[in-house]
């Protein structure tokens, strides 16, 4: 995403930093707010024949509308879950990037419920935090519920599952669900266009090693220290996503090595 470097040269000291910290804690006081005056949440949600009409703040405000759920302890467990996710990706991505992916979240969003003319609320751009996440970290484990031990790989699963669903449940759902994805595409179209290349050769190469042709002895290997999977075979490999080429890492050197920026 070398155009995404050059803005952030340009615009980083622009970016909120913390973003997913004021998102979550508006929430949190909107879920309160709430419990004592139920209409507030029609005050705030996206609504397109409403803009038009003069209330433009709901082009912000729909951002801090809490998922709609009414026990206290499960709010708190999906707001620090919102929060969590958020901040490893700010983490990951810097603050500039992560700004970006929601604001292009939030975009989508905003142009699909005026496509279709159907309220609109952050369910969807949420979940593509979720999803953005999940592609990083897949074997991250959460407590769900506080109870049940899960990877995020699963979970994400069960949300595309609920995107397919989606798509039919009618145009406006459809679109909905479609434009949850744009800032994902956005930034992992690439990512994984490689990834699958990559799985296509280590494939190619597994079938030519079973007919006994010359191949690689290993798939993965780690561009900083070159260990392989021979060298520890519960070692994971992953792929890092700021630098630019198919430089792949051990887990001992996924997260400290210097990223690799083409000239």
């Amino acid at each position: 995403m070398k155009w995404l470097n050059k803005l952030e040269r340009k615009f980083g000291k622009y970016a909120i930093r913390n973003l997913m910290g004021y998102i979550v804690g508006a929430n949190a006081v909107v879920f309160f707010i709430n419990m004592i005056d139920p209409q507030v949440i029609a005050l705030l949600q996206l609504h397109p024949r409403l803009v038009m009409e003069g209330e433009i703040w709901r082009l912000v405000t729909f951002i801090f509308i809490p998922p709609p759920i009414r026990f206290i302890f499960l709010i708190v467990f999906v707001l620090y879950f919102y929060y969590m996710v958020g901040t490893r990706l700010e983490h990951q991505w810097g603050s500039f990037k992560f700004n970006i992916y929601y604001l292009v979240g939030i975009l989508a969003t905003i142009g699909a419920s005026f496509i279709t003319g159907a309220p609109a609320t952050p369910i969807h751009l949420n979940l593509s935090l979720f999803l953005a996440f999940a592609t990083l970290y897949p074997e991250h484990q959460i407590m769900f519920m506080l109870m049940i031990p899960l990877k995020v790989k699963y979970l994400a699963w069960v949300y595309i599952a609920s995107l397919v669903i989606s798509l039919f449940g009618g145009l406006a759902s459809a679109i909905m669900a479609l434009a949850s994805l744009v800032n994902y595409l956005l930034f992992f179209a690439g990512y994984l266009s490689r990834k699958l290349k990559l799985r296509k050769q280590a494939h190619v190469g597994k079938k030519r090693f079973q007919h006994n042709m010359p191949a690689k002895s290993f798939v993965h290997r780690c561009a900083v220290c070159g260990k392989t999977e021979l060298d520890d075979p519960d070692m994971e490999f992953r792929y890092c996503s700021r630098c630019e080429g198919l430089y792949e890492y051990c887990m001992d050197h996924l997260y400290s090595h210097d990223h690799v920026k083409s000239e």
